[in-house]
């Protein structure tokens, strides 16, 4: 976590004490110039707020960021001798927030927020794009999409940035209103409802509430942009909607044309004008859709067809999401970062797509889906059902769970010899010593597991 400078900071401690709702002690004279969360990176004018976490508390470094230069500490508590400017408050992670907020509002930019149980990044990554064509944009990096990262994300924002692209995770009821309310977006995207976090919300209905939280924070005037392909979302009042096969919605994706290199479509407005040829550089329906959104809010800014096509074109995919390459004659998918069993079925369909357009076989390298709780044998057997119907050649899968894809798999059809199962995940030996041999020249495969699985192991197994 690097130390963030804030451009044009300009604020007194007075006023971050205003800000936070804190309680100024020893104050002395000092600019602050950056802020850090991490006691180690500690520069003249930082300012350290103390976050506690799940395996640190940053409380236990005060002492050391004041040695090595702090300018201010905001902090819930001030430990004994220690002597310096400290902003007291009553929740250090809910002043970053409010510092954030405060730059968010002073930049004022057009802000898009972003959530889902699947696609959140992709769909980021398509927003920016297109919106970067016509606004200075600025977005979020890597997974900083947490209650910690969202906040760092907007601190990094430039002070002539015209846009800013947030994407919202989340784990349990709440999270999403507290990003809301510090990302404040003028528009809101939620790409779909799924199974992701099943375990913690009870239900998708509870899922479903928990992404609409979204709204909390957007602006009076601003727009919400749903999956109008979602039974649980349709219908929501004042609603843009966004699908392929929702005749209703407002944006709908339609002449789906998937090659080796991508995917042509067009798109079809309510009001019945017609973008056509419209163009990506990555397989998949699921990946139109996404883009889809990106054109739903490109047209919502002002944007002209040339533009948003041109934006869409610019995409860049994320490491380990969905990233096609060839390796020693074999074309990897490999897409590690995380799972849903909804997002497992749509790499399925881009595998067997791939096969269509490339020959050889589709090999799928599968491993757990987590935080599924009682559902998640039903679900791994929901995705085996799946490779199934897409006739998958083969399937390697990778951990206890993982092994249900194979009895849903069986169940439908794929012969027990064409299924090999590694229950143990603490090492990519043994999966991978197995891929070693058995892989040919011209096969797909693709590598997909939640990141808890770590399944890239076998992908640096294989390499090595």
């Amino acid at each position: 976590m690097s130390i963030i400078h804030v451009d044009k900071m300009d604020m007194s401690l007075n006023e971050i004490a205003k800000i936070t709702e804190g309680e100024l002690f020893f104050s002395r004279p000092v600019t602050i110039k950056n802020i850090s969360l991490d006691s180690r990176e500690i520069e003249e004018g930082t300012l350290f707020i103390a976050i506690k976490g799940e395996r640190f508390d940053g409380h236990d470094y005060i002492g050391k960021a004041f040695e090595d230069g702090a300018a201010c500490i905001v902090a819930e508590r001030i430990p004994y001798k220690v002597k310096g400017n400290v902003i007291l408050v009553d929740s250090t992670l809910d002043a970053l927030h409010r510092i954030a907020r405060r730059h968010r509002e002073d930049v004022g930019a057009l802000t898009v927020g972003i959530t889902g149980s699947v696609g959140k990044t992709t769909t980021k990554q398509f927003i920016s794009s297109v919106l970067a064509v016509k606004y200075k944009t600025h977005k979020t990096d890597r997974n900083f999409n947490n209650e910690i990262g969202l906040p760092l994300t907007v601190l990094k924002m430039p002070s002539d940035a015209d846009a800013l692209v947030l994407e919202m995770g989340m784990s349990f009821k709440g999270e999403i209103e507290r990003l809301s309310k510090t990302a404040q977006p003028d528009i809101a995207v939620i790409t779909n409802i799924g199974t992701s976090h099943i375990e913690n919300l009870g239900s998708r209905e509870g899922i479903r509430d928990a992404k609409l939280e979204i709204r909390a924070g957007l602006k009076k005037d601003g727009k919400l942009i749903l999956s109008g392909d979602e039974p649980l979302l349709f219908g929501i009042d004042n609603a843009i909607y966004v699908g392929i096969k929702n005749e209703l919605c407002d944006y709908r994706a339609v002449n789906l044309r998937e090659d080796v290199g991508g995917t042509t479509f067009d798109i079809v407005k309510k009001n019945g004008e017609i973008c056509r040829d419209l163009r990506i550089n990555i397989p998949g329906m699921h990946n139109v859709m996404n883009a889809s959104f990106a054109y739903a809010v490109g047209d919502n800014c002002n944007m002209t067809n040339a533009e948003i096509a041109k934006g869409l074109l610019n995409f860049e995919g994320v490491e380990m999401r969905q990233n096609f390459y060839d390796f020693e004659g074999k074309t990897f998918i490999e897409d590690c970062y995380n799972a849903s069993a909804e997002s497992m079925k749509a790499s399925l369909s881009v595998l067997a797509n791939s096969k269509k357009a490339r020959g050889g076989r589709s090999i799928a390298v599968l491993g757990n889906m987590l935080e599924l709780g009682e559902y998640s044998k039903d679900l791994h057997v929901s995705v085996g059902e799946e490779a199934a119907r897409l006739e998958i050649d083969k399937l390697y899968l990778f951990g206890t769970d993982a092994g249900y894809i194979g009895d849903g798999a069986e169940s439908f059809g794929i012969k027990p010899e064409s299924i090999k199962r590694f229950s143990d995940i603490s090492s990519a030996d043994e999966i991978g010593e197995c891929l070693k041999h058995e892989l040919q020249r011209g096969d797909n495969v693709l590598f997909k597991a939640s990141r808890g699985v770590k399944l890239e192991r076998v992908i640096e197994y294989l390499k090595n």
